[in-house]
């Protein structure tokens, strides 16, 4: 056995150096990766987000990959990495260190900044990346709002450049963890960050989803900036409870709750997505993660009627008209029209309607038109002729009516049946 003293001295074969040489090499080797373009909803919503230069916060469980998304996506848009563990901070380290002059009477009591916002600064852009953000305690979380509203430490100001995103666990999986406070939390866009089978296969092999700025289109700028705002405001000109909402849970104000500077956030993100031509799931993700579920899938909801063809053109040219291929807004663009029959009952307009709701049959799934020409059917007027149309939907509705019949009495067969064997 060797003595204590030969163990303390260091390896006595000098080969031993080029041993960890090669362990060296072979690490280098496992850490070379690529990327290649591939669509990922996460990653596109992320980008989106830190494009329109809002603070994002990633929730995700641990080992989940996070921390490696974010370096990632700092080397793919060539910008410096800054990694700041909140937890182990002190609140001056976020607000200022004060440092005290020849004169304070004078000249007051400066508050330094530490020297990563320095460097953040010197560099002009940077991705400032906030993690363990739910271990930190609410006098540190009080001292990041400055930061991450103003990005402001001490006496300094975050350049325009400088992107801020930040990474939590839920707090039953966190160590020490704290929900986060209310004001913390209405400052960022909460994005769920959940592991992709395929992702880490093809990862670990080597290969990872490339992190990419989304592309605006120049000429939709305009457009897209009027879009978004007719939809907010629209939305929030009818439903006015939406405009501030603070949820009633500690742990749902942790999260996205509906206020006038989430509001603000999602207008952004939806006039980004609309420029980027990104997809409603990515938008869904991006404004429910901004304002709740509740309230984005209302925006979303609003969107979509937004973006409904004119009843009234509709109706005005049944035979040619275009409707929606998506089932549910075609289903809503067909309520909207017998609504507008309804409004202003003449015969040329339930004669149109019935050609519309013929071609919809004709042309999508003939479900859909059940409940609109039943709808449709009863406003009819004792001196109108039934159009030839009603003839050829009269089947697709009675088979709907006999199925529901039958779907009726199959379960209160099932329920008298449970009911006997008590």
């Amino acid at each position: 056995m060797p003595s204590p003293t030969a163990v303390l001295s260091g390896p006595s074969d000098p080969s031993d150096a080029s041993r960890l040489d090669v362990a060296g090499a072979l690490l280098s080797l496992l850490r070379e990766t690529t990327t290649e373009p591939r669509p990922d909803l996460r990653l596109e919503a992320l980008t989106l987000a830190v494009a329109a230069d809002l603070p994002v916060l990633l929730w995700g469980e641990p080992g989940i990959g996070k921390t490696a998304a974010l370096t990632q996506l700092a080397a793919a848009l060539d910008l410096p990495l800054t990694t700041v563990i909140a937890s182990v901070h002190e609140p001056s380290d976020f607000s200022g260190l004060p440092v005290i002059g020849d004169d304070p009477a004078e000249q007051g009591v400066p508050m330094a900044p530490p020297d990563w916002a320095v460097r953040l600064v010197r560099a002009g852009r940077g991705l400032l990346f906030l993690d363990e953000l739910s271990t930190a305690p609410p006098a540190v979380q009080a001292a990041l709002l400055r930061l991450v509203l103003e990005r402001r430490i001490g006496a300094l100001r975050l350049p325009p450049a400088v992107r801020i995103v930040a990474a939590a666990n839920p707090r039953a999986s966190a160590a020490d963890g704290w929900e986060l406070s209310p004001p913390l939390a209405n400052r960022f866009v909460h994005l769920q960050w959940t592991h992709d089978p395929e992702t880490v296969v093809r990862g670990l092999g080597g290969i990872w989803p490339r992190a990419v700025l989304p592309r605006l289109d120049p000429g939709r700028l305009p457009e897209a900036v009027a879009l978004a705002r007719r939809a907010v405001c629209g939305l929030l000109a009818a439903r006015p409870a939406l405009v501030h909402r603070l949820p009633s849970g500690e742990t749902r104000r942790g999260g996205p709750w509906p206020s006038p500077r989430s509001w603000e956030a999602a207008l952004r993100l939806t006039a980004f997505a609309t420029a980027a031509g990104s997809s409603r799931d990515v938008l869904s993700s991006l404004v429910r993660g901004t304002v709740g579920d509740g309230p984005g899938l209302e925006l979303l909801a609003f969107l979509d009627r937004m973006d409904l063809p004119d009843p009234e053109t509709l109706l005005a040219d049944p035979a040619g008209a275009v409707l929606p291929e998506r089932g549910d807004r075609r289903q809503a663009a067909l309520d909207a029209v017998v609504a507008a029959v309804r409004e202003r009952p003449e015969r040329s307009r339930w004669d149109a309607a019935w050609t519309l709701l013929s071609r919809a049959a004709e042309t999508g799934a003939p479900d859909l038109v059940v409940v609109p020409a039943t709808t449709l059917a009863a406003l009819r007027r004792a001196d109108w002729d039934v159009p030839a149309a009603i003839e050829g939907l009269a089947g697709v509705v009675g088979l709907s009516r006999r199925a529901d019949r039958a779907a009726h009495r199959a379960a209160e067969r099932a329920g008298s049946g449970a009911r006997g064997g008590r």
